[in-house]
């Protein structure tokens, strides 16, 4: 009998006390995989159910759309340098946690510009606070700045991260980012309503998420780091994009109508000059005295908004009564397969673990 046969092995151990933990542990892990697949199964109900529509058609409430991303103005990710409208960007560090090691999230940047879904029928507003992103991954990369070590050193953007977050560490690294570029195709499961006064502007929206930090970490570090990290924070532009300073940098406008030539300041016409000839690259913005993290919104701020309402009537977002909010650069289809086959080995797997392992704990107390 299969159960026998793990009651034997687990009753090698000269403690009893191994047999009872992982029985517990088994049983409320099957209890929780059980709970977490019949909640699957009601969000994958609730996309199959909740009617696609056509921005251009989409009544108020539970919506589905489905378009590219758009939008006046965009932000440079902080470690892949991309223009864009939401970037997630996450730093995990391998720390001993007894006698196991396991990635603990140290940094977690998180911000967002207003950005359009376009679906060639119209555009809706998006804010993505309170989503559950399911976003392609961008970066991914793993570095370590100890000296016995085979892994690479991390890279000046990334070691520009850290020490903005007060982050010295010898251990390894794996850094992550998640984008909404432009273009981008997006799924949206979400709740249109009336806009609650969100504009367009280039100022970024931060959103801090919780993370595991050591505070020694922070006062460890000597203060010339302290003095470079306030002084990068001083120094960078307002989208978290960086520390690259500048002599000069060009004032953003916030204006609906496109700023003249005659109007320009040298810097500006420099930097017009660069996007019409599709100069792109934020080191040859550095060549020219130009700052880089602050760019495109510089660019489409000068060009006024490009036909975007600035105050749409409105947004696709967080409902107050339904919760559901997805944002996925899946298809609606992939995303309710993914959510099948999960519920499949979900709902009648943790039974059969949270059973069996209540019966091998009675075997054990011989209540069998």
């Amino acid at each position: 009998m299969p159960a026998a046969l793990i009651l034997a092995a687990l009753t090698r151990s000269n403690s009893p006390v191994p047999i009872v933990f992982w029985c517990a542990v088994g049983f409320i892990a099957g209890t929780v995989i059980f709970v977490l697949g019949f909640r699957l199964l009601q969000r994958r109900r609730l996309i199959l159910d909740t009617p696609f529509s056509k921005i251009r058609s989409a009544s108020m409430g539970m919506v589905e759309v489905s378009g590219l991303a758009a939008g006046p103005y965009t932000m440079i990710a902080p470690i892949t340098g991309r223009p864009c409208y939401y970037y997630r960007t996450l730093v995990w560090e391998l720390k001993q946690r007894g006698k196991n090691k396991e990635w603990v999230k140290v940094v977690a940047e998180c911000s967002h510009l207003p950005f359009f879904v376009d679906d060639n029928t119209g555009r809706v507003l998006v804010d993505p606070r309170g989503a559950e992103l399911d976003l392609h991954q961008d970066y991914k990369e793993e570095f370590c700045n100890s000296f016995f070590t085979t892994k690479d050193p991390a890279p000046p953007n990334v070691n520009s991260l850290l020490s903005r977050h007060g982050i010295v560490t010898s251990n390894k690294i794996k850094v992550e980012e998640f984008c909404i570029k432009p273009k981008n195709s997006l799924f949206i499961l979400g709740t249109l309503g009336e806009n609650p006064g969100i504009e367009l502007a280039p100022e970024p929206v931060h959103e801090d998420e919780p993370v595991d930090v050591n505070s020694a970490q922070l006062f460890s570090q000597p203060i010339s780091a302290l003095l470079n990290s306030s002084r990068a924070e001083l120094e960078s532009d307002s989208y978290g994009g960086g520390s690259v300073a500048s002599p000069r940098v060009i004032p953003l406008s916030t204006a609906q109508h496109p700023v003249k030539t005659l109007d320009m300041s040298q810097q500006q016409k420099i930097a017009a000059a660069l996007v019409k000839a599709g100069i792109t690259n934020p080191a040859a913005w550095g060549a020219a005295g130009l700052t880089a993290p602050g760019m495109q919104v510089a660019i489409d701020a000068s060009h006024g908004t490009d036909g975007f309402e600035q105050h749409p009537a409105v947004v696709l977002k967080k409902g107050s009564n339904n919760g559901a909010f997805l944002i996925s650069w899946r298809s609606q289809r992939e995303v309710a397969g993914r959510l099948g086959w999960k519920c499949a080995l979900m709902i009648p797997g943790g039974p059969a673990l949270a059973l069996l392992s209540l019966y091998l704990l009675m075997r054990f107390f011989h209540m069998l």
